[in-house]
């Protein structure tokens, strides 16, 4: 059984007491891609559970997961793995082996039994619970819908890369993607929103050893920063606002799970509203 790291949800007035180390603690999901092993956190904002598997060589298998009460992991839950490098990799379920350059991402859907990784990709697991069944399917970042968005006068020219999305592939809840920036840019992004419809996570990756992206977070009125490294992820609050700054470049992988899958249907605050 593969066992995880639980973090419960906390509501906005418990999160204003917290210092770095507690808002580390609830939110901060590191320690991730560690040669020949998987780690999973499990976020009970919406259930996700988000992490990574890095067979180095190997493989590793993700099958009966604690807390999700089932025999294999995608007995009730569908899943989204994205390749993030910079070499390939397999992922095999259902009989089925899916070859993932840097990039990819596999949509796995519910029922498909235990899942495995092999080669020398590095993982990222993210997984929603599911009410049907949904044919498994890799997508190339050709596949995708592309969104540009941002300016340079504004540092946050950017281009939205959409997988698991209405307009690309049919999911239950989970919808994922990543940004990358345009050389130059780092922001994203402002105005700042909210959509207490529904929870996120992010990874941020491609950042060079030194450079670092503070996420800010927290209640309009009552923001609040984390500090992240390469290949680390964070847990955002449907209460909470998102939006990050890096010292270098960076790509960002976004995965939401709620009410909607609608990536448009965001609540904007202004930037006078801000504290």
């Amino acid at each position: 059984m593969t066992e995880v790291d639980i973090r419960h949800a906390i509501d906005p007035r418990t999160t204003k007491t917290l210092d770095t180390d507690g808002l580390r603690d609830e939110f901060h999901v590191g320690g991730l891609f560690v040669p020949g092993e998987v780690k999973l956190t499990y976020s009970h904002y919406d259930r996700m559970i988000l992490g990574s598997a890095v067979p180095a060589g190997g493989t590793l298998a993700v099958d009966e997961v604690q807390n999700t009460g089932t025999k294999t992991v995608l007995e009730r839950r569908e899943m989204g793995v994205l390749n993030i490098g910079p070499e390939a990799g397999t992922v095999t379920v259902g009989g089925e082996s899916y070859a993932m350059e840097k990039g990819d991402v596999l949509y796995i859907g519910m029922g498909s039994g235990p899942v495995e990784f092999s080669g020398q990709g590095r993982f990222y697991i993210l997984s929603t619970p599911a009410h049907r069944a949904i044919a498994t399917r890799l997508i190339k970042p050709a596949e995708a819908k592309r969104v540009e968005l941002g300016s340079k006068d504004t540092a946050n020219e950017r281009v939205i890369i959409q997988f698991l999305h209405p307009d690309v592939q049919e999911t239950c809840q989970l919808t994922m993607g990543y940004t990358q920036f345009l050389p130059g840019s780092l922001w994203n992004t402002m105005p700042a929103h909210i959509h207490d419809r529904r929870m996120e996570a992010y990874l941020y990756f491609d950042l060079d050893e030194g450079s670092r992206v503070f996420h800010f977070m927290g209640e309009p009125d009552e923001t609040r920063h984390i500090v992240m490294s390469n290949e680390e992820a964070v847990i955002s609050p449907p209460w909470s606002i998102h939006s990050g700054a890096g010292t270098g470049s960076y790509t960002f992988c976004w995965a939401m799970a709620g009410d909607n899958t609608d990536f448009t249907d965001m609540d904007f605050i202004a930037m006078e509203d801000l504290r």
